[in-house]
């Protein structure tokens, strides 16, 4: 049902070609936002969104498309000038590797796309997001929870949870506000990890819906308007986390 609640309100969404960016971007579209997404592979979530978004290809790891990205938004949008009203970074890697398998490319490649790529791509873009507008981070409950396997993306998420409280500091003075959204197990295509097997996500997913207090694993589209009332309607939050996990973090089952 498309409201056109935030109808006029630009939108960039960095990683929101699938899973919970994808939902982020369905949704607000449905309010009516004009909404820009990224992504490694931007076809599919082309073909499904068709002319109702704008799609660019990005890869965290390469710094030059970061750079290069404040002007491709900014043609997008039509202006010089434009000025996006809720950033969202959505991007991410996460593999299911025991600490004691853990190669250093795979470290490598967590830590240089959930933090180095996060931070240059919030730096780049921030100039970008208008005075009293929003920025939200996806972090993880994997920061606060101990998982089996997710070492590396768990210490990633850790520190993109204090770069939020950073950027929340600094950005205050334009009254900009900075938090994060903490998923837990979501169902998603790959669950949140990649480059495994389907009978290894089957596991994981049932074990997500074994320690969740709530029973289940929660859908993208819940954790999207969270950060829809993060980029809207929360308008005196700031440097906070919001966990959206079904009780995990704080309950025991």
């Amino acid at each position: 049902m498309i409201t056109m609640a935030h109808s006029g309100k630009n939108v960039l969404i960095i990683g929101g070609t699938h899973g919970i960016g994808l939902a982020t971007a369905q949704l607000l579209i449905q309010d009516g936002a004009t909404v820009i997404l990224t992504g490694r592979n931007t076809t599919p979530a082309q073909e499904l969104l068709g002319s109702t978004a704008h799609t660019l290809q990005l890869d965290l790891q390469n710094l030059s498309e970061i750079t290069s990205l404040p002007s491709k938004i900014q043609s997008h949008l039509g202006s010089p000038d434009a000025k996006i009203d809720l950033l969202f970074l959505n991007a991410g890697y996460a593999s299911l590797d025991p600490l004691a398998t853990l190669t250093e490319a795979s470290f490598d490649r967590t830590f240089n796309t959930n933090v180095k790529g996060t931070f240059f791509a919030a730096q780049a873009l921030a100039p970008l997001v208008r005075d009293g507008g929003a920025i939200v981070f996806t972090t993880s409950i994997a920061n606060r929870v101990g998982i089996p396997g997710m070492g590396a993306y768990a210490a990633s998420k850790a520190a993109v949870h204090s770069l939020v409280q950073t950027f929340a500091a600094e950005l205050a003075g334009r009254g900009v506000r900075v938090n994060a959204v903490s998923p837990g197990y979501v169902k998603t295509p790959t669950m949140g990890v990649e480059g495994t097997s389907k009978e290894v996500l089957e596991a994981f997913e049932e074990h997500g819906r074994e320690t969740t207090p709530l029973g289940r694993v929660g859908e993208a589209e819940e954790v999207a308007r969270t950060v829809r009332f993060l980029g809207f309607e929360g308008t005196f939050a700031t440097g906070v986390e919001v966990v959206v996990d079904g009780g995990l973090a704080f309950l025991k089952k």
